[in-house]
């Protein structure tokens, strides 16, 4: 492995442990085994190595995300999927759950910023999906980009806000029922 490789993955561990707000170029190195100076060969400073982490991580979202697609599937049924699975990836990638919390306790705006990126990044992931579906006769022409924001907002609410207000989960069918029978409902030709 090279050393910026290692320095990438000393970065990803001490963002994951102690937040962007708590992570030095220090304890990277002290992780990463190597000298502060050499992290600065590769990066200029910390919000370029934290950037360089989060790169990482989306296309490791997009690649669960694609994990799931079933050839031959409806669009429906691709894009709960792929939503849900995003979703999860959120709940379980260690530093993504980690960037959540300090954004929430402390609001960082490095943080802040990242988590915003972030969402117009999956939002543009399922606006090309749609607009892939459109072209094929599956879904209506439609605004791609507000159907897009529409898809992963509710998806949103339902599996990640809805336990902030109520005492239980809500069942994955329930979810595709009310969404089939709303949303997608009204896209499909």
């Amino acid at each position: 492995m090279d050393r910026r490789q290692e320095i990438l993955e000393a970065a990803a561990k001490s963002f994951s442990l102690f937040g962007y707000k708590a992570t030095t170029m220090d304890q990277v190195a002290k992780i990463a085994n190597v000298g502060k100076g050499t992290i600065y060969t590769f990066f200029a400073n910390k919000e370029e190595l934290f950037n360089a982490i989060v790169v990482k991580m989306i296309k490791a979202m997009k690649v669960e995300a694609e994990t799931v697609v079933v050839e031959g599937a409806s669009f429906e049924q691709n894009a709960h999927a792929q939503l849900m699975q995003i979703l999860q990836f959120r709940e379980t990638h260690q530093l993504y759950a980690k960037l959540i919390d300090e954004e929430k306790e402390l609001r960082t705006p490095a943080v802040g910023e990242v988590l915003e990126e972030i969402e117009k990044i999956i939002v543009s992931y399922v606006q090309e999906k749609i607009e892939n579906a459109i072209k094929r006769g599956e879904l209506k022409p439609c605004d791609t980009e507000l159907i897009a924001y529409l898809l992963f907002k509710a998806y949103f609410a339902l599996v990640a806000d809805w336990g902030k207000t109520h005492t239980e989960d809500i069942e994955e069918e329930r979810i595709v029922k009310v969404l089939s029978e709303t949303i997608f409902k009204s896209l499909l030709v």
